[in-house]
């Protein structure tokens, strides 16, 4: 389906109309709060499209610029800038009570709110509007959705990239374009709250552990590198002095008691605290302050992680990641790390492929027919699309399915309507062409899952996106949640949770973004994981008392870089009476990893799958 004309308009629908605040910024790194903003562009536009202010700076950013070959910016031509502290008046001023928009917006708002925060203040804006989001509901033809690509697409010239001012100017025509294609489908713009906060503090990570846990301390014995501490009550010297104390000698300071922790230091072992209930019932040793500064005066040195573990040959410890591919469990059992008992998730069988290169969108029936419909589907050779966009090519309408408010559009739009029964003996006469093909992607070339396949990832060392996508029609919150499992199953610490509270992992590999209202990610680096990171576990849960029959089906896509055509994508759907589901999981496999598409639900909550990978979600 080709939506645009050689001449984009302007949107005439109320829902788009909004004050907007264009942002693009060049950084010294990647990691908001580590790293710093070095140069800012700005362009205001009113609801017409208009332009209403403009502004563009270099910063001095007060540390190593970082990658100089990409954005240019050496230390001579920042030192004379200004710092940010100067400049954040009339920023603040161009964003206040506008729509924030940038293409990947996660970053830059990120990047904005550490710099504010810095001097004491917020980003005045309460939404923002990620082009790139825009864009995946959209799904243009194109090979990728990268800023580049996007206004080639647009009919946007681009001359400078990674030149914040350029690439402002050019995301001023790819929202203009992206609006345009959306108001065709008819799509609700994904804005994402983002309130402004006097109080707004910006996430600041743990400083990460570099050793690997030795385990409890021995009664009599001594401390050594990597040790979990927990610190509770009152003590002498302040709780700060302690903590850097024990994080400088190569202790894991933790907030929370779990099974895993090696020591807690209290001065009233008898006090009520949650922390010493929890040790109790662990069996975790108790020593006083004084005793634990003695300690801190002879730490034994420990194992830095990602080296071998003592006594295992290189061969021994890569046997660890070529352990057998995961297995299913079984129904109604609890598999060995505790999660909660789950039904087994049965791959669809595959009949040749009569509708490869088709996406097919299927409206209305029951919870359970339009499951059967996105498998029967699947098993044809077609992936599963959750919502409208440029790339469906087929819509199947279940009883029911023709009140729903889109039809309208799909019949503007000239899609292919098929009752329920075509999915029983497909026509396969009008296939669509390559450039109707799944948004991002040449057709053909991503790999389609159905519930328990595999695919290996192209390129092991780098960082991967699973980002999970679900119908704008849910009314009910869903969060997707990472955990980083050793080869027990199980985390190593409550760090390895990676959730909305915690969003980042201490070291950086693993972290949550925030898309959309219905898209979040998983983001992997994985070259950077330690090796005892055996597998990284995607799940989504929804809060309250909804389940995923409400919610429908969630599609998950796998992608090595930002706007990067997609390496592959599945369309999961649970139970429904289930709230929690897991995902999709990436696992070690010899020197690689692969992704598995997993689409097994729980009706328990997300509490009760944190617990069974060994989180202390109470704290």
């Amino acid at each position: 389906m080709v939506l645009l004309s050689s001449q984009q308009k302007w949107p005439t629908l109320a829902d788009y109309f909004h004050d907007w605040a264009l942002v693009d910024v060049e950084t010294s790194g990647l990691r908001p709060g580590h790293d710093r903003i070095l140069s800012l562009a700005v362009v205001t536009l009113d609801g017409h499209g208009r332009q209403t202010g403009e502004f563009s700076t270099l910063l001095n950013p007060g540390c190593d610029p970082g990658p100089v070959h990409i954005h240019g910016l050496t230390p001579a031509r920042l030192s004379g800038a200004p710092v940010f502290e100067d400049i954040a008046p009339q920023v603040a001023a161009l964003l206040s009570s506008r729509v924030l928009v940038a293409h990947n917006a996660q970053f830059d708002y990120d990047f904005l709110a550490h710099e504010f925060a810095r001097v004491r203040s917020w980003v005045p804006v309460s939404r923002r509007l990620c082009t790139l989001s825009l864009n995946r509901l959209v799904a243009p033809a194109t090979p990728d959705l990268k800023l580049g690509t996007l206004a080639a697409h647009y009919g946007v010239l681009q001359e400078q990239a990674h030149d914040a001012r350029d690439d402002v100017r050019v995301l001023s025509g790819i929202l203009r374009g992206s609006l345009d294609a959306a108001e065709q489908l008819g799509l609700p713009l994904p804005l994402l709250d983002c309130p402004p906060r006097q109080d707004y503090k910006p996430y600041v990570p743990k400083t990460p552990c570099a050793y690997r846990n030795p385990g409890r301390l021995e009664t009599g014995g001594s401390l050594t590198q990597g040790m979990k501490v927990a610190i509770t009550g009152e003590t002498q010297v302040s709780r700060a002095e302690l903590v850097a104390r024990s994080v400088a000698e190569g202790l894991n300071v933790m907030t929370s008691v779990s099974g895993l922790t090696s020591v807690v230091v209290t001065n009233d072992p008898g006090a009520a605290a949650g922390k010493l209930r929890r040790a109790a019932a662990e069996g975790v040793p108790l020593v006083d302050e004084p005793t634990y500064l003695r300690l801190l005066d002879d730490v034994q040195p420990g194992q830095v992680k990602g080296t071998a573990r003592v006594g295992a040959s290189p061969s021994a410890t890569r046997q660890l990641s070529e352990a057998a591919e995961p297995v299913q469990t079984p129904p109604q059992t609890a598999s060995a790390s505790g999660v909660p008992a789950q039904r087994t998730a049965v791959p669809v069988p595959t009949e040749g492929q009569p509708l490869a290169g088709r996406r097919v969108l299927v409206l209305g029936g029951t919870h359970d027919e339009a499951v059967a419909a996105r498998a029967r589907a699947l098993a044809l050779g077609a992936s599963a699309a959750v919502n409208l966009s440029a790339s469906v090519s087929d819509v199947v309408v279940l009883t029911g399915g023709d009140t729903d408010r889109r039809l309208s559009r799909i019949a503007s739009l000239g899609l292919r309507v098929h009752d329920g029964g075509w999915l029983l003996a497909p026509t396969t006469a009008t296939a669509p062409t390559p450039t109707e093909s799944t948004a991002g992607n040449p057709a053909g070339t991503e790999a389609v899952l159905v519930r328990g396949a595999v695919v290996d990832l192209p390129q092991p060392d780098a960082a991967w996106t699973v980002a999970a996508t679900w119908g704008q029609h849910a009314a009910c919150d869903v969060d997707v949640v990472a955990f980083a499992l050793d080869e027990r199953e199980r985390v190593a610490g409550d760090e390895d949770f990676v959730f909305y509270g915690a969003p980042e992992h201490p070291d950086g590999t693993v972290r949550l973004a925030l898309e959309g209202p219905t898209e979040q990610a998983i983001i992997a680096d994985l070259g950077c994981l330690p090796l005892e990171v055996h597998r990284i576990v995607v799940a989504a849960a929804i809060d309250g008392t909804a389940t995923f029959s409400d919610v429908g089906a969630i599609e998950i896509t796998a992608v090595c870089g930002i706007g990067a055509a997609p390496t592959a994508r599945a369309t999961l759907d649970a139970a429904t009476t289930e709230r929690t589901m897991i995902l999709a999981e990436l696992y070690r496999r010899g020197d690689g990893w692969r992704l598995r598409a997993v689409g097994q639900g729980y009706d328990h909550g997300l509490g009760d799958l944190a617990h069974g990978y060994g989180v202390d979600i109470a704290g």
